[in-house]
C-alpha cells in the first residue's frame, strides 16, 4: 500500500533505488536500468496505493459519472490505462517509442494483494490482441534430498490458469540446471512443450543469466510469439545491439578467468539484510559483518548512504583509519558526511563534531539539515533526482574528475536530507570540496590530494551505474584499491 519505496526501510525490502525524476522505487527498477541501458521514470512504478490513489482522486473529481466504484472495472481498468500509457514513453537516446513493454507482476499468485493486477493482466491480454502479449512464469524448483521437486510449478501453474492467465513461457529457479526428466514432467503437467520450459538456474554472476537464457532459444521463442522479426529496426540500432552483446561476453567471461581478491569492507547501518545495499555489494554481506580486523586489513573502505543513529561511530572509526593509512575510501551520501565529521574531529580539533542528525546540539555542526527539506513529511521531501555537480576551479589534480573524463560538470542522482554545512568549509582547511552545485551553496565532492584514494561524493553514484558502463567514483575505488 505504499505509495512508493522511499519510506520503507532497507532492512525490510532492501535497497530504495532513485530515478533521474526524483522517483523511489524498488531496487528490481534499477536493475532493469542497468541491465537494459535505459532511463526510467516514476511512472514505470505502479504499486497498489500509486493506483488506489489514482482511482480515488478520480473519483473525488467525478470522473466516474456517479457509478459506484470498484476494483472491477475501474481498478483494473486504471491498471491497464496506465501500462499501455507508459509503454509509449521513449526511455532511451533514439527518443522513439519502445517496441516492447516487459511487466513485472509481483508477488505470489492467490495473494490478497495481487490479485486485482492478475485480473488486470488477464483483460490485458485480451485488449492487446493476439501477437501482443506473452507471459512468462518464474517459478522455484526446490532440490529435496537431491531431488529436484516440480510440485510447486504445478501447483502454481494450476493457479495462474485458474486466475485466466495461461502461461507461454516457464522459467524455473533452481539451484543446478534442471534433469531432462524435470523438464518433460514440468511441460506435461503444465500443458506447455519442452522447450517453453526455461531452466534458470545459479550461475558464477548474474552476468551470466542472458547467456544462459540464449542459449535455451528465448529469443526465437519471443520472436515467435511476439513476431519481433516484422519489426523494422534500423541498422544502426541492429549494429549497436550486435556490439553491445559482444561487449557483454567478454566482459561476463573474461570475469570466468579472474583469480585475484580484493577485499572491501562495507562499514554501512543495514548489512543484515543481502538487498540493502545490492548496487554495492557483489558478495554476501555477512562477510563484512565482523570485527575491526577485518576493516584493517582490508584493500578498500566503503562507507554507503543511510539515516539515523546507529553505527556512525563505527563508520567514523573505520573513516579515520582509510584516511590515517592509505587505504582507498569510498564516501556515499552519509558516507561523505562521516569523512567531514572525521576530519573536523581529527584533524581540525573540533571536538565533538557531528552531524545534527545525530547529535541535535553539538558545538560544530559540520553537517545540518537542508533549509527546504519536510521534518513532518517523509515521502519523497528530500533531495531528490538527477542534478549537475560542477567542478571547482583549480580542481584539475582530482583523480575523480580526471575519471569523469576532465569534464566542466557532471549529471548524478541525489536522495539526501542532510549537507555538509556551508559555514564550515572554511575551517575544515585540507579537505577539498572539488565539486559544488549548480549554485555553489552545496557540496558535492569532497577528496585528499595526497592520498592514494580518499573520495566523498553527496549523491549516490551506484544509481547511474550500468553493466558495460560502470560508475566512475566505483571504478576509480575498485582501481586503487587494486592497487
Amino acid at each position: 500500500m505504499n505509495v512508493d519505496a522511499g519510506t520503507m526501510a532497507p532492512t525490510e525490502h532492501g535497497e530504495v533505488f532513485v530515478l533521474n525524476d526524483g522517483g523511489e522505487v524498488d531496487l528490481d527498477l534499477g536493475n532493469y536500468e542497468r541491465y537494459l541501458n535505459i532511463t526510467l521514470t516514476r511512472e514505470n512504478n505502479i504499486t497498489t496505493g500509486k493506483i488506489y490513489q489514482h482511482v480515488i482522486e478520480r473519483e473525488r473529481r467525478g470522473d466516474y459519472l456517479g457509478k459506484t466504484v470498484q476494483v472491477v472495472p475501474h481498478l483494473t481498468d486504471a491498471i491497464q490505462d496506465w501500462i499501455e500509457r507508459v509503454a509509449r514513453i521513449p526511455v532511451d537516446e533514439t527518443n522513439s517509442e519502445p517496441d516492447v513493454c516487459i511487466i513485472e507482476l509481483g508477488g505470489t499468485v492467490g495473494d490478497i494483494e495481487s490479485a486485482p493486477f492478475v485480473e488486470a493482466l488477464r483483460q490485458l491480454k485480451r485488449r492487446a490482441g493476439k501477437n501482443n502479449f506473452l507471459q512468462i512464469h518464474v517459478s522455484l524448483v526446490p532440490v529435496i534430498n537431491g531431488e529436484q521437486k516440480t510440485k510447486p510449478t504445478q501447483a502454481a501453474i494450476k493457479d495462474v490458469r485458474s486466475a485466466g492467465l495461461a502461461p507461454d513461457l516457464i522459467a524455473c529457479r533452481c539451484q543446478q540446471p534442471l534433469t531432462k526428466s524435470t523438464i518433460k514432467k514440468i511441460a506435461l503437467f503444465c500443458d506447455v512443450l519442452d522447450q517453453q520450459v526455461l531452466a534458470v538456474h545459479d550461475v558464477n554472476s548474474t552476468y551470466h543469466v542472458p547467456l544462459l537464457l540464449d542459449n535455451q532459444g528465448l529469443i526465437g521463442l519471443l520472436s515467435e510469439t511476439l513476431q519481433l522479426d516484422k519489426l523494422e529496426v534500423l541498422p544502426a540500432l541492429l549494429e549497436k545491439g550486435q556490439q553491445t552483446w559482444t561487449h557483454w561476453k567478454q566482459l561476463t567471461l573474461a570475469q570466468d578467468r579472474l583469480f585475484d581478491q580484493v577485499s572491501i569492507a562495507l562499514v554501512g547501518k543495514y548489512t543484515d539484510l543481502h538487498d540493502s545495499y545490492l548496487s554495492m555489494s557483489t558478495q554476501d554481506p555477512a562477510k563484512y559483518h565482523k570485527a575491526w580486523h577485518d576493516v584493517c586489513t582490508a584493500n578498500g573502505v566503503l562507507v554507503p548512504g543511510g539515516f539515523g543513529v546507529r553505527g556512525t561511530e563505527g563508520m567514523i572509526a573505520a573513516a579515520k583509519w582509510a584516511r590515517t593509512n592509505n587505504t582507498p575510501y569510498l564516501g556515499i551520501c552519509l558516507g561523505m558526511q562521516i569523512a567531514v565529521i572525521e576530519y573536523a574531529r581529527n584533524v581540525c580539533g573540533m571536538e565533538g563534531a557531528h552531524s545534527v542528525e545525530i547529535s541535535a546540539h553539538t558545538d560544530h555542526p559540520v553537517i545540518i539539515f537542508m533549509p527546504e527539506g519536510s521534518k513532518t513529511h517523509l515521502g519523497g521531501t528530500m533531495r531528490l533526482g538527477i542534478r549537475p555537480t560542477i567542478w571547482q576551479p583549480g580542481s584539475e589534480w582530482s583523480k575523480l574528475r580526471q575519471l569523469y573524463g576532465n569534464s566542466d560538470e557532471i549529471l548524478e542522482r541525489h536522495r539526501h536530507r542532510y549537507e555538509v554545512n556551508p559555514e564550515y568549509i572554511e575551517k575544515l582547511s585540507g579537505l577539498n570540496f572539488v565539486g559544488k552545485d549548480d549554485k555553489g551553496e552545496r557540496m558535492e565532492i569532497v577528496e585528499l590530494k595526497d592520498h592514494p584514494f580518499y573520495v566523498g561524493v553527496q549523491y549516490h553514484p551506484e544509481y547511474l551505474s550500468r553493466v558495460l558502463q560502470p560508475s566512475k567514483p566505483f571504478l576509480g575505488f575498485v582501481a586503487a584499491s587494486c592497487g
